[in-house]
């Protein structure tokens, strides 16, 4: 199948797909005339990056996980490994971000935000005397 059809069927945009092989995740067969010729097992491993993507996987650590996938001697524990990483990276982004949002609501609650030129907010981004 063409690259349209291998879009439609994984739901990535043919961009991407290109830029799947060119960092060699899929490699799709040439047809006599030198297009691409994507197979049924190409749009699954399509699909299988659109997912891991989705749920924060590096390019790097999708080509680990797509290596441990076509490897049927693998053992489970090793995706484990991987998933379980990938989830301490997320849970230490989430308590940063949770702590962004409370200095940021801290600084929103500190500025009065009327027609004073003084602001805690640009004090605070600027170095100047923290909110109290």
């Amino acid at each position: 199948m063409n690259i349209g059809d291998a879009a439609e069927r994984s739901g990535l945009p043919a961009k991407t797909i290109r830029y799947y092989e060119d960092i060699r995740l899929v490699k799709p067969a040439r047809g006599e005339n030198g297009y691409r010729d994507y197979s049924s097992e190409d749009v699954h491993r399509l699909r299988f990056l659109q997912r891991a993507r989705g749920l924060g996987f590096s390019v790097e650590e999708c080509r680990q996980l797509l290596s441990l996938y076509a490897d049927k001697r693998r053992e489970s524990a090793d995706v484990k490994a991987v998933a379980e990483a990938k989830l301490i990276e997320i849970d230490r982004k989430i308590a940063e971000l949770v702590s962004l949002q409370k200095t940021l609501r801290h600084l929103v609650h500190a500025c009065h935000g009327d027609e004073r030129p003084d602001c805690p907010i640009l004090d605070e981004l600027s170095g100047s005397d923290p909110v109290q």
